[in-house]
């Protein structure tokens, strides 16, 4: 019996390039023997992401407002956890990730290459393609999410991710923003779920380099974070 995968795509105001992010993918996964949906998360898009993500071939689940990153990718795992399928995959919208690596990181876990619950694509294991600015940026808050929740991983902050059927059944998470992606691994480790990495290539367009998190912004992720773990120790 062919294992089934949950390909997710959070999406805001991609129009001009998430089509093309599906079709790639599409076009790869065809070539493998495992069974697949794609699933665009239109996060309260104000473009023609919905309608450019249906016509690359993907489930759509609309938004009506804005959640953040975070919300959007609860939503997707929601679906893939619902639909019982058996693993899933987060990435970008943004053409940020190849297909390939992808792939990838789905026959890992498939193939029993991986017994991870959370399997994360690390750009940092080689961080050729990347500038100094982003490797400075996501290095930095990599440390934060030790600091602050005691799990170590060298790419905290990327959003390709591929999460076993235990990972969807119980994984969870409280924030909505970008804070997620550090928030996700610390819920992982309080459920001892096994979290690994393997390395994949930082595709950055001038596209790409215009979306998603800035330096300035992890400052708001940390304020956010530390607030979070505040909270959960001692309470509102």
């Amino acid at each position: 019996m062919k294992q089934s995968v949950a390909f997710i795509i959070p999406a805001y105001n991609e129009a001009t390039v998430i089509q093309g992010v599906i079709k790639d993918l599409i076009k790869s996964a065809k070539k493998e023997s495992f069974n697949f949906e794609v699933v665009v998360i239109d996060d309260g898009s104000k473009d023609a992401t919905l309608n450019e993500a249906k016509k690359g071939g993907a489930t759509v689940i609309r938004h009506i407002l804005n959640s953040g990153s975070g919300g959007a990718t609860a939503t997707g795992l929601s679906y893939a956890q619902q639909n019982d399928f058996f693993i899933a995959a987060t990435l970008d919208a943004d053409g940020q990730h190849k297909a390939s690596d992808v792939i990838n990181g789905v026959n890992l876990l498939l193939n029993n290459k991986s017994t991870a619950d959370l399997l994360i694509g690390s750009r940092l294991i080689d961080s050729s393609g990347m500038s100094r600015v982003k490797i400075l940026g996501n290095k930095g808050l990599s440390f934060i999410t030790k600091l602050i929740f005691g799990v170590s991983v060298t790419d905290s902050q990327s959003g390709l991710r591929i999460y076993s059927r235990n990972a969807l059944d119980n994984l969870k998470w409280k924030t909505s923003g970008f804070e997620f992606c550090s928030e996700m691994l610390w819920r992982a480790d309080q459920l001892n779920l096994k979290i690994e990495e393997y390395p994949i290539e930082a595709i950055y367009s001038d596209y790409s380099k215009g979306k998603g998190q800035n330096n300035w912004n992890a400052f708001n992720i940390v304020k956010s974070l530390i607030k979070r773990r505040f909270v959960e120790v001692f309470g509102e």
